[in-house]
Parts: structure tokens; C-alpha cells; sequence
């Protein structure tokens, strides 16, 4: 790689974004980092983090389906307020129409306790599970895609605006990431195909 003049994108040390409301009571873990789902829209995993722009912070919450680390909402905003996770669910539950009891895991973070989110998940027929405080590995997808987002696209250029951050986001998101970007945990296959395999065989078995 150095004679090409090549040099690996590394990954940096991460910033703590969420901040727990003392006062709030969690949801209990229904997940127990078992992160493998056996169909789509049976696990959602969500998680904030932060983009560095000239103009501050832009915020970027996602939803995730653990079944195929496909990003099924997100939203971006200035601010860490409940509006930012709500935004992200409605999205995901308007793309994904999810039958009652998906399970929506998530961190401590004070969005995700708060009552607005709380209602939104209960009315959207969702079941709220979240993990211990201060352990990456009981929200481990959500934090390998920001991880895999931030060496990949992040970290490799600065961000005048915060314009210019989202509209690479939704192009990294939208357009290379679900379907496109190959994972090893999927057979080195992209989200969008992972799951359209997915359907095609359970459609077969169904005609069988």
C-alpha cells in the first residue's frame, strides 16, 4: 500500500453522546446481545451519535434491523432533543409497516426514556428494550455501523455546513450502505440483498 501511496482509513476513539435521566425507568434488556434475529422486523436497534461541522454539531439517530444491519430510519438534527429519536422511528415504522411486538433496543440515552418516545413506541405496537449503562457491547450493531460510518465517510473529510453532512449521510445511507456495502455477518452480501434473499426463499417455501 505505501509504494501505491495507499494509506488504511483508521478508526478514532469515540465521544459519549448519551446522557441518562436519573429520574427515568429503564426498559428491561429483552435482547442479551442476541443480535440474530431469524426474519427482518423482529429486532430494531437505535443509537445517536455526532458529526463535527464548522457551523457545530449535527446530531445523526438511526434505526437499524438486526436482522440484515439494514438502516430503516434516521434523521439528523442541531440538536439531542426527543424530536431527533422520534423522527428516526417514524420513519422506520412508516418504510416497515413492523407487526405489534418488534422489539426496539436501544441505549440509557434520555431520548429513548422519555415519556414522548415511550407513547410513540407503544402506539406504534413496539416493546422497548435497552441495555445496560456505559457497555458498547449491549448495543453492539448499532455502534459497528457507526463505526464502519465515521472510517468510512466521517472521518475522511471536514464538514463546512451542516447541509453538506447531511446530504453525504443520505447518500452513504441510502445509496451505498443498504444497498450496496458488503458485511461479512451477512455472507459478504449488502443489507437490501441479505434481505431480498430473504424474502425470495420464503416466498418459495410459501408456493412450495
Amino acid at each position: 500500500m505505501r509504494l501505491a501511496g495507499l494509506a488504511g482509513c483508521h478508526r478514532r476513539r469515540g465521544r459519549r453522546t448519551t446522557v441518562a435521566d436519573p429520574s427515568a425507568t429503564p426498559a428491561a434488556d429483552l435482547v442479551c446481545r442476541a443480535f440474530r434475529p431469524t426474519a427482518p422486523n423482529r429486532l430494531w436497534v437505535a443509537d445517536i451519535t455526532y458529526v463535527r461541522t464548522w457551523e457545530g454539531w449535527l446530531y445523526l439517530a438511526v434505526v437499524l434491523d438486526a436482522f440484515s444491519r439494514r438502516v430503516v430510519g434516521w434523521a439528523t438534527a442541531d440538536h439531542l432533543r426527543t424530536a431527533l429519536v422520534l423522527e428516526a422511528l417514524d420513519m422506520a415504522v412508516a418504510h416497515r409497516r413492523p407487526s405489534a411486538g418488534l422489539i426496539h433496543h436501544s441505549d440509557h440515552g434520555s431520548q429513548y426514556t422519555s415519556l414522548a418516545f415511550g407513547h410513540q413506541l407503544q402506539a406504534s405496537g413496539l416493546v422497548a428494550s435497552m441495555g445496560t449503562v456505559a457497555d458498547c457491547f449491549d448495543n453492539a450493531v448499532a455502534e459497528s455501523f457507526f463505526a464502519t460510518l465515521k472510517c468510512e465517510l466521517l472521518y475522511r473529510r471536514s464538514w463546512p455546513r451542516r447541509q453538506d453532512a447531511q446530504l453525504a449521510l443520505f447518500t452513504f445511507i441510502e445509496a451505498w450502505y443498504n444497498p450496496r456495502r458488503r458485511h461479512s455477518t451477512l455472507g459478504f452480501l449488502s443489507p437490501a440483498t441479505y434481505e431480498a434473499q430473504y424474502h425470495s426463499r420464503t416466498h418459495a417455501t410459501a408456493v412450495a
